[in-house]
């Protein structure tokens, strides 16, 4: 017997049942599709210089509106105390023991003729990019890479993003005025004249338009602001990761007048001629200080976009800096609390070295003005990333921070120790277990020179050395360094091992 008197009506039917199957599916798809991510990263921003962190002098409203819709953590360090590799160290999910890329291994010059960047990536590296381009994101990178330049292994486009602008070079990111940036692997000419942003003027004779001379038309920050806005448009249909490591706030001190302008009169400062390196500045207080609030207002226009796209509520924004306040060349990070009162700057596994903010934010799945001490690293937002997204990474020395992120504390998993190895700057050993911190510095002029010892949670500014009376915790950060030092590819980057160092 038939079911259906009219025969007719049977496509009629079937249309009906898989239009409701489908729009159940949609309907689940919109409900639970694959987050946004962005990933925007400071250079060189001290762990103090953020109004949510305690900075007074320099306005960030953007970034504290951040921290108070998301979480704020205290205790988040950067993967080493300079660039490049900070970036590998975040990229691949390795410590600096086990890192590709230790050091600021300087190739070419800083003429455009002469662009060679830094140690190039390896081919073979799994980073973050590769990983969610596998899992159906579109990967964007907009901003500083510094980690190989076009014709090396080291381009972007060899790593998993699909698209990229910005720097390749660290040495051309000195200036922000640059004559062009790099998109694709091919050449993007900016409306800029060419100048030596490491030439100093004569304070006896220098005039307004010696300074001047160190801007130009394109302020490459906002390029890339542009750039980054452009990708989300793009990919606003399906899940994207846009990585945005600006180069604010950097050296040189460069930025647009009416951000200096803002600040001038509001600190007593005189002009810096260049004499330690960098471009002259009339006016260095103020224009570091404009440099920061620059970054701040693109986090807000980033924001901004998010939202107007309907966006906000299916996109995770983390904010962070590749490693502590800078030390030199104008820049008064006394003056500014750069540090918050931290031990030491860039380029010193100090706290005020490897310390840096860190913001996430991510409406209706991180608790709005939330503060978080948990210990934490850069090297964990792979795995993080990896478990937002569906798979749980092995060959990581991170731990997934997913469970502290949304509010699931008692289950977030706890690193035992973070380690950290610098090669430059005389060679550089810190360990950090538990409440206790142990340093060791100038490792490579002297193999044996001992370990400092600090309890950071009664002794944050690292003033009071303990290591006399805690032998016992210097054995154990001794096998910890031990067990995490695997030899680099490069002598260069071996202080430790004393078979395989220079003589």
């Amino acid at each position: 017997m038939n079911c259906f008197k009219n025969q007719s009506l049977l496509p009629t039917l079937l249309m009906i049942v898989f239009t409701a199957i489908f729009a159940v599916q949609g309907n689940s798809q919109v409900k639970n599709p694959k987050p946004n991510i962005i990933y925007i990263y400071a250079d060189d921003l001290g762990y103090g210089e953020l109004g949510s962190y305690g900075q007074t002098k320099i306005k960030t409203p953007y970034l504290d509106k951040m921290a108070k819709e998301g979480m704020r953590f205290t205790r988040h360090y950067s993967g080493s105390p300079v660039c490049a590799p900070s970036r590998s160290i975040l990229m691949t999910g390795k410590h600096s023991g086990h890192s590709y890329i230790r050091g600021n291994y300087e190739l070419g010059g800083f003429a455009d003729s002469l662009e060679g960047g830094q140690m190039p990536l390896h081919e073979g590296s799994y980073t973050i990019a590769k990983m969610l381009k596998e899992r159906g994101y579109n990967t964007g990178l907009v901003g500083k890479w510094g980690m190989g330049v076009v014709g090396t292994s080291g381009s972007p486009l060899n790593h998993g993003f699909d698209y990229y602008y910005g720097y390749l070079d660290q040495k051309q990111a000195h200036n922000f005025y640059p004559t062009h940036l790099w998109e694709n692997d091919k050449w993007d000419a900016l409306n800029n004249h060419i100048f030596n942003v490491h030439t100093a003027i004569d304070p006896k004779t220098a005039t307004d338009k010696d300074f001047e001379f160190f801007s130009g038309k394109e302020y490459a920050p906002a390029k890339l602001t542009e750039k980054a806005l452009g990708f989300i448009s793009k990919n606003k249909e399906r899940p994207f990761f846009l990585y945005l490591p600006y180069t604010l706030p950097h050296l040189a001190l460069q930025a647009p007048e009416a951000y200096i302008k803002k600040y001038i009169g509001q600190f007593e400062e005189q002009p810096y001629y260049g004499e330690s390196g960098y471009s002259p500045n009339k006016y260095p207080k103020s224009t570091y200080a404009a440099m920061i609030s620059f970054l701040d207002d693109q986090v807000g226009i980033i924001m901004k976009k998010i939202k107007d796209l309907g966006l906000d509520e299916n996109t995770i924004i983390m904010f962070s800096s590749d490693n502590g306040a800078t030390f030199s060349a104008g820049v008064d990070t006394r003056y500014f609390n750069s540090t918050a009162g931290l031990r030491g700057l860039k380029m010193e596994v100090y706290e005020g070295g490897i310390r840096v903010p860190f913001i996430a934010r991510w409406p209706g799945k991180i608790k709005p003005n939330s503060v978080s001490n948990h210990l934490s690293a850069q090297y964990d937002i792979m795995p993080t990333l990896a478990e937002l997204t569906g798979k749980k990474l092995d060959s990581t020395d991170g731990i997934s921070l997913l469970h502290e992120l949304t509010g699931r504390k008692s289950e977030q998993v706890k690193h035992k120790f973070l380690y950290f190895e610098y090669p430059e700057n005389g060679g550089q050993i810190a360990v950090h277990s538990g409440n206790w911190k142990g340093v060791r510095m100038n490792v490579r002029k002297n193999p044996n020179v001992p370990w400092e010892l600090y309890n950071l949670l009664e002794d944050p500014k690292e003033q009071n050395n303990l290591a006399a009376s805690n032998p016992d915790i210097i054995t154990e950060l001794k096998e910890i360094a031990k067990r995490e030092h695997r030899h680099p590819h490069i002598l260069d980057w071996e202080f430790i091992d004393p078979k395989i160092t220079r003589k």
